[in-house]
């Protein structure tokens, strides 16, 4: 058993693996195998797990954390389903780990992420992984009841750790190769039982086919039915500075990593770890050796999540804020945003963007879904353009959403079992809109607004080629229809009469009083509420109209990421109170109310001293009744306290909505001329890389989309299409009408491109399959101009054309 043991931790392939068993006469022994979960129709739950390598790896690492956190609770001497152990991961790592949130990253957080380890081996192009936790351990006749079980829910009621379905960790192995070759080996902590191993593999379907199966399965490999057992004090398995002595380590043999991953696991795959453990519970190693790639300087590296790398990124992260939801219906949810620059690290926007890209959005994942840290499932970028309709913040924009606080059955709604993606369904649709609205409400829209304004248009000789090129545009029916239908144009015509705006009389401008300058301070010393219609019992009171929200605002003098930061965060929580109950059934004193029963609230971070918390009266509220609201900000030094009255008033009634006193221009877009320079009249290609938008000599035209409508077309006039079409160019003439020819052109191709796909519904995807990337319809026709098709328009001559047929 020993020598088996030795051979199969020595080998670094799946093809080494299955030689060992044909020495051994191991292969074709039905003695010597047993199911995995005592059942051959298991083959299913594995295979139809995680859809992709990295998340069921991350599925190791998360049980890994589980065992960690099971023999902290077990050395303190507390039965890991008793009420006196942990009741969350967040409790645990507080009991156990008091330092975690302030980690030091050179040394003590470092020195912890010894305990959990991913090790590779083998050939580059070939790579076997090893996962180790220093944790509980399982002896060798436990096996089959944990490491091997399936669909048992063993740690349903262990309430401090990730795991509950009892089937993640299978996941991994349909990732093993052809083969499907997994060891598996563990010692109790305490050393009261030897070391188990076993090995793991999918049936071999030849086999099973020579038996006239219709199906194979997967098994694990026994002696005389039991799991083999050795002695060892410790074994050499490759970790980083230490040996294994107790624990437990799986051997995942040719492990198929996907395309960018596979190079040194140090670099490549760490960042996607990062990306599916935001806020990994515990620090991990990954190990890879100087064997396997001798010029490599950091073949060991520490994984903090992505969490981390994001703090304190000033360099590359333009602005970071969080928001915190809780209503009735879904529970808490917390969201913190991250907004990239266009250009940093003294590179351009093509550079930046693509270092974003690598860094940071290596998965394709623009919205993170996560529990206790673990990210269970994303939306892309579409998720920016279509629900937010940001579209210049699509490359830039990083969103986190924290769903641990989510009611039960919310989350239940919310995640597949496999945890790496979200379900259909009408909660995920709730979500999703929840998500929209509260974004729609922040920060964000404000930072979207900026970055807009950066592409402002000046008015000249553009504007005056557009007029002219509609006016003497023929306009049938269908095609009035089409523009009407996309772009909301007028039945008048260019130059037709319109109904001049009345004058009004101008008032002088105020001059804006300077504010004192912020000072920020690390942890609040000020708390208070500004703002109020009225004063009751010496407490401010805020009228909300039934129905409707209102912003709370309370002045601090904390520095803006003190919710956010990773070390030393601090937090507000909101208590609000019942009204007294009418009939003196308590008396008139107020009653404790469940977070979201009586108020939904949406608490953000601070702005430059100020916290704005969002209200809106749930249905058990009704007008008249006034809550007691009680807000509390951490601080070291004693928090602060701050209470207000919530009274529900009459709802709000809007006026009538007033005509416009002008009739709106023409609703087709603004043409704005683009070159490298800039200058007569044109936006250089600099000026609009600040808002996000790469313009070089291969883009042809950017249709701007501002909340999904078409409102500006930026044509280049600088392409390498236009340049190489005037080559040919006889006078100054030629070129001129050439480049008039091409505006034009691009214009209004971009134009009714953009209205016909529009309004017939056309859903965009790049690639083969239902998984073909969803492409947005600006970069579909930016992307087609860029083929060669703007080409195509300058060059095609009707007449040439009649003349060749006939």
């Amino acid at each position: 058993m020993r020598r088996l043991f030795n051979r199969l931790i020595n080998s670094s392939t799946e093809s080494e693996v299955q030689a060992i068993l044909d020495s051994e006469g191991l292969t074709s022994d039905d003695s010597k195998w047993r199911p995995y979960g005592d059942n051959e129709s298991f083959y299913g739950v594995v295979e139809n797990q995680q859809a992709h390598p990295v998340p069921a790896l991350v599925e190791k690492v998360t049980n890994g954390i589980d065992a960690i956190l099971e023999k902290k609770v077990l050395e303190d001497g507390l039965d890991i389903r008793s009420s006196d152990a942990p009741h969350s991961v967040r409790e645990a790592l507080d009991r156990y780990f008091p330092d975690h949130r302030n980690w030091d990253l050179g040394e003590v957080r470092r020195r912890q992420a010894g305990d959990l380890q991913i090790v590779a081996s083998g050939p580059v192009r070939d790579t076997s992984l090893l996962v180790y936790d220093n944790g509980v351990g399982q002896a060798p006749d436990d096996f089959p009841g944990t490491f091997l079980s399936l669909l048992r829910g063993n740690k349903n009621d262990v309430h401090f750790v990730q795991g509950k379905y009892n089937m993640g960790g299978a996941g991994a192995i349909a990732f093993c190769g052809d083969l499907r070759f997994q060891l598996i080996a563990s010692k109790r902590y305490d050393g009261s039982q030897p070391l188990g191993f076993t090995l793991l593999r999918r049936h071999p379907p030849a086999l099973a086919e020579a038996a006239n199966r219709k199906n194979t399965w997967y098994e694990y490999l026994v002696f005389d039915g039991r799991v083999a057992a050795i002695e060892a004090d410790e074994v050499d398995i490759g970790l980083q500075g230490r040996k294994f002595r107790t624990g437990s380590f799986l051997k995942l043999y040719s492990y198929r990593l996907p395309a960018g991953s596979r190079s040194i696991i140090s670099r490549d795959l760490n960042l996607s770890l990062n990306e599916f453990l935001f806020e990994p519970a515990l620090p991990f190693l990954t190990v890879d050796n100087n064997e396997r790639y001798p010029h490599n300087r950091a073949p060991v590296t520490p994984v903090y999540g992505l969490k981390r790398r994001l703090e304190g990124n000033a360099e590359t992260v333009e602005a970071k804020f969080s928001e915190v939801s809780r209503t009735s219906e879904l529970g808490e949810l917390g969201v913190t945003v991250y907004v990239f620059k266009a250009r940093s690290r003294g590179q351009g926007v093509k550079e930046t963007k693509q270092y974003i890209q690598n860094e940071y959005f290596k998965n394709n994942m623009a919205v993170l879904f996560s529990l206790n840290g673990q990210v269970h499932g994303a939306y892309s970028s579409e998720f920016v353009t279509r629900a937010l309709k940001m579209p210049l913040l699509k490359d830039y924009l990083l969103i986190h959403v924290d769903c641990s606080g989510l009611h039960l059955e919310v989350r239940n709604e919310l995640f597949m079992a496999s945890r790496d993606r979200l379900k259909s369904g009408d909660k995920a649709d709730t979500i999703r809109k929840h998500l929209r609205d509260m974004l729609l409400s922040s920060e964000l829209k404000e930072i979207s607004r900026r970055r807009k304004s950066s592409l402002g248009v000046d008015s000249g000789d553009a504007g005056q080629m557009l007029r002219d090129m509609t006016r003497n545009m023929p306009m049938n029916d269908a095609l009035s229809r089409i523009l009407r239908q996309t772009f909301n144009i007028s039945e008048q015509r260019p130059g037709s009469a319109t109904i001049k705006q009345r004058d009004k009389p101008k008032r002088p401008k105020r001059e804006p009083r300077e504010a004192p300058a912020f000072d920020p301070q690390r942890y609040p010393s000020s708390f208070r509420a500004k703002g109020g219609d009225a004063h009751e019992n010496g407490l401010k009171l805020y009228r909300l109209p039934e129905g409707g929200d209102r912003t709370i605002a309370f002045a601090t003098d904390v520095e803006n990421d003190f919710f956010d930061r990773t070390d030393d965060p601090g937090d507000l929580s909101l208590a609000i109170m019942h009204p007294a109950s009418k009939g003196g059934g308590n008396g008139g004193v107020l009653e404790p109310s469940e977070q979201g029963d009586l108020l939904n609230v949406v608490r953000s971070s601070p702005i430059d001293g100020t916290i704005k918390v969002g209200i809106r009266a749930t249905s058990e509220m009704k007008v008249g009744d006034t809550v007691k609201l009680t807000a509390t900000l951490t601080s070291p030094t004693g928090d602060l306290t701050e209470t207000v009255l919530v009274q529900i008033t009459d709802p709000e009634r809007k006026p009538p909505r007033k005509e416009p006193d002008v009739e709106p221009p023409l609703g087709i877009p603004e043409l704005v001329l683009c070159s490298k320079a800039g200058g007569d009249g044109s936006k250089s290609w600099e000026e609009i890389a600040e808002a996000g938008i790469e313009m070089n000599h291969d883009v042809v035209v950017y249709p701007f989309v501002d909340e999904d409508q078409l409102s500006r077309i930026y044509v280049n006039v600088d392409s390498r299409v236009l340049k190489d079409f005037n080559t040919g160019a006889r006078s100054s003439e030629a070129v001129e009408l050439a480049e008039r020819r091409y505006i034009s052109a691009v214009y209004f191709h971009t134009l009714f491109l953009f209205a016909t796909t529009k309004s017939r519904k056309y859903d965009l995807k790049r690639g083969d399959g239902p998984d073909g990337e969803e492409v947005d319809l600006a970069e579909y026709i930016s992307d087609l101009f860029s083929s060669s098709y703007a080409q195509f328009l300058l060059n095609f001559d009707t007449t040439n054309l009649i003349e060749a047929v006939s």
